[in-house]
């Protein structure tokens, strides 16, 4: 595996990354997640205001920031369902907030973010039930927030990649176009990539089949689609995709597999294969002139399916 200057930098520094006072394995993936993303993802943009509400359900409420773009004065604006990564135990507001700025700067459409529960608290279906009920919220609401219920559309990176899918096949007929960030698919982790990605840095193997585990506790004998896509055969509902790879990642062999189960189901999807990038490269921005690279991408793609109405 040879690396480029920039990433071998990245390595480097990830490597002495400690987390503060961890007092379990669980509570030091979740620091490390958080100093990683607050030392690589370079400075934050500004935003015309950031909203933080708690969306109210039977049993409990999901946290959520939306973010408005800069210098826009819209009514009725696009948005953004952001579902973050995080192997389904870790991450939320701080850990991708750089990323989800430049994401709402860029597409011109308002992101809201979502802080779906984590397991292993809060193990499989929680999180992707949070998930779709944000969706479903922000269509009733869309009058209310100020958003067009007709343009909608949803980004998942990593972990949140595998829940944006599972979204898509459950209210994807609300949704105008779907992004998946190398995302998290099979709960095997038996690809040719994951063998020779096994030790990497943002990712290990270790650590990933402790949290298929926790996330999903019955994915060895009894697993579900919904938790882990690569096993979906009907991908109803699914709009029209875009899917980022990382070159260097042990998640690429699954995300590739995953395109091609859409392709052979129908679905519009294209592919965009990040040469020399590892996992979480989008979190790296401080560093990797790809961030923003990526960003411009997304952000052409969603405004080929969303209408922004200025006024």
């Amino acid at each position: 595996m040879e690396l480029t200057s920039s990433i071998n930098q990245i390595v480097s520094h990830l490597g002495k990354i400690q987390s503060f006072n961890a007092q379990n394995p669980l509570d030091d993936t979740r620091k490390y997640l958080e100093a990683m993303s607050l030392q690589l993802s370079g400075k934050k943009e500004s935003v015309s205001v950031i909203e933080e509400l708690n969306v109210p359900l039977e049993n409990h409420q999901i946290p959520i920031r939306i973010y408005r773009p800069k210098g826009k004065n819209i009514q009725k604006s696009s948005a953004i369902i952001y579902i973050h990564g995080g192997w389904f135990i870790a991450g939320g507001f701080e850990t991708h907030d750089a990323v989800v700025r430049k994401l709402a700067n860029t597409t011109g459409s308002a992101v809201i973010f979502a802080d779906y529960r984590l397991a292993p608290e809060h193990p499989f279906p929680a999180g992707l039930n949070d998930c779709i009920d944000i969706v479903k919220w922000t269509v009733e609401n869309a009058e209310s927030l100020g958003i067009d219920p007709d343009q909608i559309g949803i980004i998942g990176d990593s972990a949140g990649g595998a829940l944006a899918t599972g979204v898509s096949t459950q209210v994807g007929e609300f949704l105008q176009f779907q992004v998946l960030i190398y995302p998290a698919a099979d709960n095997r982790l038996n690809t040719k990539s994951w063998e020779t990605y096994e030790n990497e840095p943002v990712l290990n193997k270790e650590g990933g089949i402790q949290a298929w585990k926790w996330y999903h506790p019955e994915g060895d004998t009894n697993p579900n689609p919904l938790a882990a896509p690569i096993l979906i055969k009907d991908f109803k509902n699914t709009p029209t995709t875009l899917v980022l790879i990382a070159e260097h990642d042990a998640l690429r062999d699954e995300g590739e597999e995953l395109v091609q189960h859409m392709k052979d189901a129908g679905v519009p999807v294209s592919t965009s294969f990040y040469k020399d990038m590892v996992h979480g490269f989008m979190h790296m921005g401080e560093v990797l002139s790809e961030v923003q690279y990526a960003v411009n991408e997304i952000a052409a793609f969603a405004q080929q399916h969303l209408e922004t109405v200025e006024k």
